[in-house]
């Protein structure tokens, strides 16, 4: 009998580690994917781990057979800035894996005879506001509001949001045994920009806030590639895994919607910089804004609309701004980089 296992890709990723730690202690079985060898401090939490590409179809294959996978995060991609200097590579690995995923999801579906869950990480990035004036005045932006994306992970997110609707409501819809077909249960949360104190910041446009801080642990002198006051929504780790946990767990009957936004505050960039000074003193940080990264920043909004995450399933973010510095990130991070750690 094929082993009931939760398959999480793009492991190795910020939301992978806490997502593996956190499923591990629930004693989930798990199978982990990513392009490079899991980190060694998680292997022993995992059922199996794969070094693969969510583009190979053989290995994707072998795992519809040889396990019964219940719940996909999907959380492999290419970010933001990255995925600036290779589009069409991000789309690929964005779109085509994402579809690929998708495929397995319904293949599992229809072998087990019930819908298998898909547990998707969008974000802020799929948003496009057309200037800082109509930043300013939109206020919390809903998940239907200013979705023009300027970027190619943008533009990948959005798709894919609405290709996993696709998969959940309306996949082969003219076929005559449509009807039959269990469904994908696609569910979809649009994140903020994510501060972690465990893992190192890999290359998205909103990392500005985690890189100053890890800087500033290490002793280094930060560039701020934004402006003072470029204002974004953030969480912190811990608050983005509860958002996919808490998803995944929630009575279907409930969900009104695909697609949820999340978030927890919203400072803008020299705020994170005093914050940041204030708790490691000497720590060196100037504003010298990338004018093309601080273009993209400039359209993502000030602030999102969570309201209907609240609503149909109980969203709350354990950590607000003051708690999320104080009793999280600045004492791990500090840890982190202290000597007996070196």
């Amino acid at each position: 009998m094929r082993e009931e296992v939760v398959l999480i890709t793009g492991a190795n990723g910020e939301i992978g580690h806490g997502l593996i730690r956190y499923l591990a202690e629930k004693n989930s079985s798990i199978v982990a994917i990513d392009v490079n060898p899991l980190d060694k401090s998680l292997r022993s939490e995992v059922s199996s781990w794969i070094v693969g590409d969510i583009l190979d179809q053989i290995l994707l294959g072998r795992l519809v057979v040889e396990h019964q996978i219940r719940v996909i995060y999907h959380l492999a991609s290419i970010l933001s800035t990255k995925a600036e200097y290779n589009p069409e590579t991000a789309h690929r690995i964005n779109v085509e894996g994402t579809l690929n995923l998708l495929r397995l999801a319904v293949e599992q579906s229809n072998w087990q005879g019930n819908s298998v869950k898909f547990i998707y990480p969008s974000s802020i990035a799929a948003y496009g506001l057309a200037s800082l004036d109509e930043k300013k005045q939109a206020g919390k932006v809903k998940e239907t509001q200013f979705t023009y994306p300027t970027t190619m992970y943008g533009c990948n997110k959005l798709y894919c949001e609405n290709l996993g609707r696709y998969y959940g409501r309306y996949y082969r819809q003219l076929a005559a045994d449509s009807s039959t077909n269990p469904s994908v249960d696609f569910r979809c949360v649009r994140f903020p920009g994510l501060i972690s104190a465990e893992t190192i910041p890999t290359g998205g446009t909103s990392d500005y806030g985690p890189e100053m801080l890890h800087a500033a642990a290490k002793g280094l002198p930060y560039q701020c590639f934004v402006r003072p006051d470029t204002r974004l929504p953030f969480m912190v780790m811990p608050d983005a895994i509860k958002a996919l946990i808490t998803l995944q767990e929630a009575d279907k009957e409930r969900l009104t919607q695909d697609v949820y936004n999340v978030t927890s505050f919203n400072p803008d960039a020299e705020e994170l910089a005093e914050i940041t000074q204030a708790a490691f003193q000497g720590a060196q940080i100037e504003f010298e804004p990338d004018l093309r990264r601080q273009k993209i920043v400039d359209t993502w909004p000030e602030d999102v609309d969570d309201s209907a995450a609240r609503q149909d399933w109980d969203w709350k973010p354990d950590y607000d701004q003051a708690h999320a510095f104080r009793d999280y990130l600045i004492p791990a991070i500090r840890n982190r980089y202290a000597p007996s750690h070196e």
